[in-house]
């Protein structure tokens, strides 16, 4: 993707506060631009950069409204190194080494996506989680207010490959969701050291493990992370491209047509 992206200056800024189910307060600036079906786009490690822009000029030219919660780092820029001491400092909002439990702000995005869900007056939206937001798009499905939701290389915890960052409830509601409202999108690549073949296997364990695709997985060839973002090339025949394709085709069909 390159620079032309809209920026963040053209992108309508809200304010959205709820209190998770363990009591914590947690406050974020929504970032909103598009219209259409509204698409929770949440952004990963690096930050919300050039290239998450044009990710959301992407789904905001194929007809949808890109809702953009702002969770940590400057807006406009990445910052890998810096936005990992950033996460690591909200410590109450996001517990990156955990497995089998997910994390506070994940409960708040759910509310957020509720809200979203009755502003718009909408059966429901749809979610894309990338790298560590990746595992809270699989969650988010499982909620009402959630139709549709893709996982790009969802890493967390990053340092325990064969488990995921979800309660075993949260896999049963999302098991029996994807039941009903048919397969999510999981993208990542083939040789991700950070999204491993070991965590491909661990959601196949988890969702597929019945002969019921609830999962449908795209794997890219080559080493690369980002699918959507850094990693992405806006060529035809490109494997990132015909990807992002994919994702906006699942979009349309679980989206457009609940409105």
């Amino acid at each position: 993707m390159d620079n032309n992206a809209t920026q963040i200056s053209s992108y309508q800024k809200t304010h959205f506060e709820a209190r998770t189910s363990d009591g914590l307060l947690i406050s974020h600036d929504i970032y909103r631009r598009g219209d259409g079906a509204p698409i929770v786009l949440l952004q990963e490690l690096p930050g919300i950069g050039q290239e998450t822009l044009s990710l959301a000029d992407e789904l905001v030219n194929a007809g949808f409204e890109v809702v953009m919660p702002h969770l940590f780092g400057p807006l406009g820029e990445t910052s890998i190194g810096g936005n990992l001491v950033r996460v690591m400092c909200l410590r109450k909002e996001f517990r990156l080494m955990s497995s089998d439990r997910s994390s506070p702000i994940a409960d708040w995005i759910r509310l957020l996506c509720r809200e979203v869900r009755y502003e718009n007056s909408v059966k429901g939206v749809g979610v894309i989680g990338m790298c560590l937001t990746g595992n809270f798009a699989i969650q988010l499905i499982g909620d009402e207010s959630v139709l549709a939701a893709v996982a790009s290389q969802p890493a967390m915890p990053f340092f325990k490959q064969g488990a995921l960052h979800m309660s075993p409830d949260d896999i049963t509601r999302s098991r029996n969701a994807l039941d009903s409202k048919g397969p999510m999108r999981v993208l990542r690549f083939e040789g991700d050291p950070l999204c491993t073949k070991k965590k491909s296997e661990c959601l196949h364990r988890a969702f597929n493990d019945d002969g019921v695709a609830r999962v449908q997985e795209i794997t890219l060839p080559g080493k690369g992370h980002s699918v959507l973002t850094l990693d992405f090339v806006d060529q035809a025949g490109h494997p990132t491209r015909a990807a992002l394709d994919n994702v906006i085709h699942y979009f349309s069909s679980h989206l457009n047509s609940s409105k």
